[in-house]
């Protein structure tokens, strides 16, 4: 109690002092606060981006091991072939074995399918003619020897006719479609909105009608183009059949029409995009053709969400225990999120760059006029050890004058600097803001839910797509856990520069402090 007394009665005494320590460390916490709101609002749109687009395998085709091992074998072309169609594709029941796993937090998968239809053109500019061959014969009668007009015959040999056979080639040519054989038009399935990344990421806008959210009803969309060639549009029915049994036909309904926007749709070397013939429909329905027909393999392409960055290599490691071919390989999209968060995350840095700086600086500063302090009080510290008072508790004394105005100081400087950090953190995040509001607004466009004849349609479904709210609270950028740092960085200095004051103080001998004031 006589310590705090002391240092209150010292801090009232010594206000010019005081004050100069006070402003600097008013300084020194408001840039604090505002760089830990600039680290805060990295790292929300760092993690408003994963959330987006969160870690995904895949499993696609080591074409490099597949290449090695037919090269090793030295077939012929003809033999690689066959040892390419020999090898299986992935089952639905591998699928979901390779989803259960702890590093996997959701999975899904579509189905591809090879159909042909009723009564539906193919968008194709590539016709192939099969030429035939049909071979007629003629009879031609020639004498030999002498003909009876005296003229000598065709043929040597005794005179008379004689009756030839002539075989003639005639050549015809009949169009057809060469993709007739494995499905002129593609059947796509999916399970849910989510697992249509090309609706989601904008590659598919829903230009007529939407996509129905009953994904175990035989709904479709088909392309603009299908549409176009076939005059087909919104509620009409197409008939599908299946590529091995032509009495297998199923109907699907038309719920929306769409349109491509990749590349492919603006490729001058073809007259149709690459999806003009994909028949986007759900799992359900393309699992009702597979039980009809067994012969028939559907392609499965899986997505799996993994927990962490850090599982891609022991989820790789397991996956392949579990049995997967060594022709396949897991693939991820690690890459492509840490170059689009490169930026943010070079902000993020510089912010902690700064902090340090700042405290390095400001400990400094600090430390520079406690030492001050000390000399100018030398004779004070000299008498208070001379009538018994410890080193301990001189040292204590200081120490709580500094941490005294250090707190206070930190107050006034945590709300400036909280202040500053609200038009800051907008600024920061106001790109992002808009990104997402308006990524979210086009992804339901592209779904076909809002549109100009439904324009308050509501959305269904989260799209993988996070919201991030304007900050418009002090609250939302220094909360308690920056307030905890801004306490934490106040005793850190506070010790640091306290610190110098001890040693010096510990160095002092009373009785000189006193001769050399006499």
């Amino acid at each position: 109690m006589y310590i705090l007394k002391n240092a209150l009665v010292s801090i009232t005494r010594n206000k010019g002092r005081n004050i100069l320590i006070a402003v600097i460390i008013i300084v020194i916490s408001a840039a604090c606060a505002v760089t830990l709101a600039i680290r805060q609002s990295a790292d929300t749109i760092v993690s408003a981006y994963e959330t987006k687009n969160p870690i995904e395998a895949t499993i696609g085709m080591d074409r490099n091991s597949l290449m090695n091992a037919l090269r090793d074998g030295d077939k012929t072309q003809e033999e690689m072939i066959n040892a390419f169609n020999e090898i299986e594709g992935i089952t639905e029941e591998e699928v979901i074995s390779y989803g259960d796993s702890d590093y996997i937090k959701e999975f899904y998968y579509t189905y591809n399918l090879g159909v042909n239809a009723k009564d539906i053109k193919e968008a194709t500019d590539s016709l192939v003619k099969e030429t035939t061959e049909v071979k007629t014969e003629t009879n031609t009668s020639t004498w030999g020897g002498s003909r009876p007009d005296g003229k000598p015959g065709e043929h040597g040999g005794p005179g008379g006719m004689r009756t030839d056979k002539k075989t003639t080639t005639t050549k015809t040519e009949k169009i057809f479609n060469e993709k007739a054989q494995s499905g002129a038009f593609t059947l796509v399935g999916y399970n849910s909105y989510e697992d249509m990344k090309d609706f989601i990421n904008g590659d598919y806008t829903i230009i007529e009608g939407e996509v129905s959210s009953d994904f175990n009803s035989p709904n479709c969309v088909i392309s603009e183009e299908l549409a176009t060639l076939n005059e087909l549009s919104v509620g009409d029915t197409i008939t599908v059949i299946d590529t091995n049994n032509t009495k297998n036909t199923y109907e699907l309904k038309i719920t929306g029409i769409y349109k491509e926007n990749t590349d492919s749709s603006n490729d001058m070397s073809s007259m149709f995009s690459n999806s003009a013939n994909e028949i986007i429909t759900n799992v359900s329905f393309i699992k009702g053709i597979l039980e009809a027909n067994e012969k028939l393999s559907p392609t499965i392409t899986p997505t799996f969400i993994l927990n962490d960055i850090e599982d891609i290599n022991a989820y790789t490691e397991e996956v392949k225990k579990k049995g997967l071919s060594e022709y396949y390989t897991i693939t991820n999209n690690i890459e492509s999120i840490e170059n689009a968060t490169s930026s943010i995350k070079n902000v993020k840095n510089f912010a902690t760059t700064f902090l340090i700086i700042t405290l390095i600086i400001g400990g400094v500063v600090l430390i520079v006029i406690n030492m001050i302090n000390i000399r100018e009080r030398k004779y004070e510290i000299g008498v208070l050890r001379t009538i018994g008072m410890k080193k301990i508790k001189v040292s204590m004394q200081f120490m709580m004058e500094l941490l005294m105005v250090c707190i206070v100081s930190l107050m006034i400087g945590a709300a400036s600097g909280s202040l500053m950090s609200v038009p800051i953190a907008n600024n920061l995040l106001q790109t992002e803001i808009e990104n997402s509001n308006n990524e979210y607004n086009d992804i339901s466009k592209n779904f076909g839910m809002a549109n100009e004849k439904n324009p308050d349609k509501g959305f269904r479904g989260g799209f993988g797509v996070a919201q991030i709210n304007q900050v418009d609270t002090i609250n939302a950028v220094v909360d308690f856990k920056i307030l905890a740092q801004l306490l934490g960085i106040g005793i850190l200095l506070t010790l640091v520069s306290s610190l110098a004051s001890m040693i010096a103080i510990s160095r002092f001998s009373p009785l000189t402090i006193l001769k050399e004031r006499s």
